[in-house]
C-alpha cells in the first residue's frame, strides 16, 4: 500500500514538473519560423544551384563555351553546347543545361570557369514533384531575368 501511494505521489510530482517546464516555455519568445509564410534571411555564403552571369556591357552571358565547367564536374550534371556563327568571334552559347538532381554543389565548375561566367544562385525554395522540375536550362533562366 505504501509503494502504491509513493508511486502516485511520484507521478503527480513528475506531472507538475512537466507542466512547469511547459508554462516557462509558453511565455518565452517564439524561435521557430512558420515556413513557407516566413523565411529566414539567407547567409552570404549560401550555395544554391549554379546560374549564368550576365555581361553588363553586352547583356548576353559571359560564357565562351569552353566546356571547362562540364569537364570539371564530377557528377556529369552540366551540358554545354555552342555554335560558331559568321561574323562573331568565338562560339555562341546555344544550350546550358544543369541536372540539379545529380549536382553535389562541390563548386568545381565555378572554380574552373576562367571568364567567371557561372556563380552560385541564392535560390533555396525549390520544390517539385517530378524530376524534370530540377533540370534547368540556365540560358533560358538568364534570358527570363532580363
Amino acid at each position: 500500500m505504501i509503494d502504491y501511494l509513493r508511486e502516485i505521489i511520484s507521478g503527480t510530482w513528475s506531472l507538475f514538473v512537466g507542466l512547469g517546464i511547459t508554462i516557462r516555455y509558453f511565455f518565452q519568445p517564439v524561435v521557430t519560423v512558420q515556413y513557407p509564410y516566413e523565411t529566414l534571411p539567407m547567409t552570404p555564403r549560401f550555395r544554391g544551384h549554379i546560374e549564368l552571369v550576365k555581361d553588363e556591357e553586352t547583356g548576353e552571358t559571359k560564357c565562351i563555351v569552353c566546356g571547362m565547367c562540364q569537364k570539371a564536374c564530377p557528377s556529369n550534371c552540366i551540358t554545354v553546347n555552342g555554335e560558331k556563327r559568321e561574323g562573331v568571334k568565338g562560339k555562341v552559347l546555344t544550350e546550358y543545361t544543369l541536372d540539379f538532381t545529380k549536382c553535389s554543389l562541390c563548386g568545381l565548375c565555378v572554380e574552373s570557369c576562367t571568364p567567371k561566367a557561372i556563380t552560385f544562385s541564392k535560390d533555396y525554395n525549390l520544390a517539385g514533384v517530378r524530376k524534370e522540375a530540377y533540370i534547368f536550362d540556365l540560358k533560358k533562366r538568364l534570358e527570363a531575368k532580363n
